[in-house]
């Protein structure tokens, strides 16, 4: 049996939104490590630290996701090169610990351009 796209059009924007709030929260996972880990504020990685905690919130929430999501794909792009491409095996994210990197990329680049999906608190605001 095959899905068409009539049978599973309905579903798309709830899979969106299942796709923004789950990558969301494991990016929020990130931000609360390096915040109980006492990273300093002025530095690479406190300036992650808040993207990740402020980022993820507001996608887990559904507002403003284009532009946060735009923001936190150059962080994860800006995170693969400074801290895993510098390994002789750039070209292997397995190798070089950057799956998580650069499928959160990608990941949010794609919600860049799609939206927030079902759900999202930004359809709310766009009612108004």
């Amino acid at each position: 049996m095959a899905f068409s796209d009539s049978a599973t059009s309905g579903l798309r924007p709830y899979a969106l939104a299942l796709l923004r709030v789950t990558t969301a929260y494991m990016l929020l996972l990130h931000g609360w490590m390096k915040f109980s880990g006492g990273t300093p504020l002025a530095s690479l990685f406190g300036a992650a630290m808040v993207l990740e905690l402020v980022g993820g919130a507001l996608l887990v929430l559904g507002l403003f996701v284009r532009p946060v999501a735009f923001i936190l794909s150059g962080e994860m792009a800006f995170a693969y090169w400074m801290a895993h491409a510098k390994a002789a095996n750039w070209w292997l994210p397995l190798q070089n610990h950057g799956e998580s990197a650069a499928l959160f990329c990608f990941i949010f680049l794609y919600l860049a351009a799609a939206g927030g999906g079902a759900l999202a608190l930004d359809d709310a605001r766009r009612r108004r």
